[in-house]
């Protein structure tokens, strides 16, 4: 098959007017000019997207799909208020609650765009609905241990859930990671213990670090995160705030202390409150990171030093959080207020669009250490491609299409979304047997339940 449209765009070079992508047996073979194409191929079947731009599927490094349908449950609240009614929230929540949750979540992320998620998960629901809508995908296993006692039984656990999720996953796509909990939350032998078993069977780690000031300064300080009222016996489900002294480092150095960055593939999610000499360490231990814009801004955490971490090669992509933070998951908008923000906060860098969709592609597969599979269109690489309608753009498209599509475009824009050669959405339709209409039903009605307050 042959996709064609008035751009495409390979990421690894310049756009390209008027071009194609030639995909066989699920991977890209050629990229070229249309007409270079229909000559050189003239037996293969032609698909014309017409005005639009043809790009390497969206990469989201940070989701929470079975958090899918808590999104507007908490509005308006600073990130550790918005934290504590989150947590009540979550725990409303039933094992079938977060499978439906997951699977309208991958509906979402396709009809986005998105080919490829980083998830982080307690339960089983995501691994089960990113293999079964087609996705590609690194599904972490949450883990949290506040009690050094507990450390070793909650890591014994935690390795039997993922070799049960390793499988139900799909292993051509579909990976298991894990995650220890957040800095504020667990014993920090786990960061040391996590290191160890990812080390010896080449997991995923994703942390979530620096991500707000209260966190830094609960950990350099030991200042309560919580209000007066609730310091000391405040419980969030897992931990009681404070669970230990402080250590008078910032969250990367104490990370690192603990042994943290020591495994071989680590992402994290945030390093909003970095110094240099925290983004030299991130450097040295070859750690990616995963901005969320969206949700980071909405619960007035910060902003990362996303050109700062560009300028030394750290690995860096973008992702969309859970969606009860950011109220959205389209990596469209997330690159398109990386690009505002950036800019508004630091003029003298300035953006570009192009940096942004780099960020939302061949960026987000370095941190996952799969950009030698995807992230842009060159032959060899795997089929993972999405297209974005360009009619309805008020932009003059010739000058600068990546800008057009960056600063115009949306999610709903969105009119194809395929992972290794298949076609997941087209046409607003998924090829799946789901119905997003069927799976919204069931939505609704657990929705229910936090609406009526039981």
């Amino acid at each position: 098959m042959i996709l064609t449209a008035k751009y495409v765009f390979p990421i690894s070079s310049e756009p390209l007017i008027d071009a194609g992508v030639l995909v066989r047996d699920g991977k890209i073979v050629d990229v070229d000019k249309t007409v270079n194409l229909k000559k050189h191929y003239p037996n293969e079947e032609f698909k014309d997207l017409g005005l639009a731009a043809i790009m390497p599927g969206f990469v989201n490094l940070h989701t929470r799909l079975d958090r899918t349908l808590l999104r507007g449950t908490v509005a308006d609240e600073p990130y550790t208020s918005w934290l504590l009614k989150y947590v009540d929230f979550t725990s409303k929540m039933s094992k079938q609650d977060k499978y439906d949750s997951a699977l309208i979540g991958c509906m979402e992320q396709i009809r986005s765009g998105i080919t490829t998620v980083a998830d982080l998960s307690g339960t089983d629901g995501p691994v089960k609905a990113v293999s079964e809508m087609g996705l590609r995908g690194i599904v972490y296993k949450d883990v949290c241990a506040p009690d050094k006692e507990r450390v070793d039984d909650v890591m014994n656990r935690a390795v039997r859930e993922m070799d049960a999720w390793g499988k139900i996953a799909d292993g051509d796509r579909v990976r298991v990671g894990i995650s220890p909990a957040t800095t504020f939350e667990t014993h920090p032998s786990l960061f040391t213990k996590v290191s160890e078993y990812a080390r010896k069977n080449n997991t995923p780690v994703k942390l979530r670090l620096a991500g707000s000031r209260e966190e830094y300064e609960f950990i350099r300080s030991g200042t309560s995160m919580f209000s007066p009222d609730e310091k000391g016996n405040r419980n969030l489900n897992y931990v009681e705030v404070p669970p230990w002294l402080p250590f008078g480092v910032s969250p990367t150095q104490y990370a690192k202390n603990w042994g943290a960055f020591d495994s071989d593939d680590v992402s994290v999610i945030h390093a909003i409150h970095v110094d240099d000499d925290d983004i030299r360490t991130l450097k040295q231990y070859g750690v990616g990171i995963a901005s969320c814009p969206g949700s980071e801004a909405q619960l007035g955490m910060g902003l990362a030093k996303i050109h700062e971490f560009l300028q030394l090669g750290i690995p860096t992509g973008l992702g969309s959080d859970t969606p009860a933070a950011s109220e959205a998951n389209g990596m469209l908008r997330e690159m398109r207020l990386t690009l505002l923000l950036h800019r508004a906060t630091d003029a003298r860098s300035f953006m570009k669009s192009s940096t942004a969709l780099y960020l939302g592609t061949l960026g987000g597969a370095q941190v996952l250490h799969m950009d030698d599979k995807i992230g842009t269109l060159e032959p060899g690489k795997l089929a993972d491609i999405t297209a974005v309608d360009l009619r309805k753009s008020l932009q003059v498209l010739g000058l600068n299409p990546i800008s057009a599509v960056v600063n115009s475009c949306s999610a709903s824009d969105v009119i194809l979304t395929m992972v290794e050669g298949n076609i997941l959405y087209e046409d607003k339709k998924f090829t799946s047997g789901f119905k997003y209409s069927e799976v919204a039903e069931r939505f609704s009605q657990v929705r229910m339940k936090f609406t009526n307050g039981n």
